[in-house]
């Protein structure tokens, strides 16, 4: 889900929202800054400073990653003192003065922005102990909206894909929480030997904090490039399919900042 933050109501709504990210933990924490070409010039000009804080929380059962964005950032400091660590976040206060946001993500300061605006982008799941853990890659995905695809529509839409596929229930260990949809097994069908079969164990869920559907895929084994290769598939005609956010890691992505992760090679 995306949500941009500008006005008051929009920072109330992200308050009430994340719960001030209470119990939370920054994983990431980014600083760019964005340079033009004064063509009158000749020399750069600075044009903004850009902070992204990642933010693993959990609340009512589920497990939330955000990535806030802020632009337009006019101060910022992060400061740790010696045994100190203030990626734990207690709960963040924020306000808005005189067209500025102001975030504070500790009670003594050592993490402050100020900017004129933000934008969160989140992705909710299941918790981590859901039946889906051990995996040696792993790739969630939000949608804006909507219901969750059948197995069938996978199953076809891989066929299209020229990896065609066979579905293996995951059985009495299906995870019954957090309107779990269906989970199991995409096994491919053209092999050689069937138990050195590509295959990746995936997981549909219904709508988590008012966005749509979730599909969270799982790698468990070195299967090599094939298992790879199915993975990435799948991936493709989910996010061709669907507008969404997708997870990696503690990385955040939109659909086209997915497609160009791939195309770096940092799967």
């Amino acid at each position: 889900m995306k949500y941009p933050i500008k006005t008051l109501e929009d920072l109330q709504w992200f308050l009430a929202h994340t719960r001030g990210f209470s119990g939370g933990y920054v994983t990431d924490l980014h600083l760019s800054k964005r340079r033009l070409l004064d063509e009158e010039t000749g020399r750069e000009v600075l044009v903004g400073s850009v902070v992204t804080v990642v933010v693993r929380y959990q609340l009512h059962g589920v497990l939330r990653v955000s990535k806030l964005t802020l632009f337009g950032v006019t101060d910022f400091s992060v400061f740790e003192q010696e045994g100190a660590d203030c990626s734990s976040l207690s709960c963040i206060q924020a306000e808005l003065n005189e067209g500025q946001l102001r975030f504070w993500f500790d009670p003594q300061g050592e993490l402050y922005v100020v900017c004129e605006e933000a934008l969160l982008e989140e992705v909710s799941t299941p918790r981590e102990d859901a039946g889906m853990g051990g995996a040696i890659m792993q790739w969630m995905f939000q949608a804006d909206a909507g219901d969750a695809p059948s197995v069938r529509w996978f199953l076809d839409a891989l066929d299209r894909a020229g990896l065609p596929c066979i579905w293996k229930p995951a059985g009495s260990h299906v995870d019954r929480s957090l309107l779990a949809c269906w989970q199991g097994y995409l096994i491919a069908a053209a092999s050689s030997d069937p138990l050195q079969s590509a295959s990746v164990a995936i997981q549909a869920y219904g709508p988590l904090d008012g966005a749509g559907f979730g599909i969270r895929l799982s790698l468990h084994d070195t299967g090599g490039r094939q298992s790879e290769r199915l993975f990435t598939a799948v991936t493709d005609v989910v996010t061709r399919e669907f507008s969404g956010t997708c997870l990696v890691g503690q990385t955040v992505l939109s659909n086209d900042d997915w497609s160009n992760w791939k195309s770096l090679g940092r799967m």
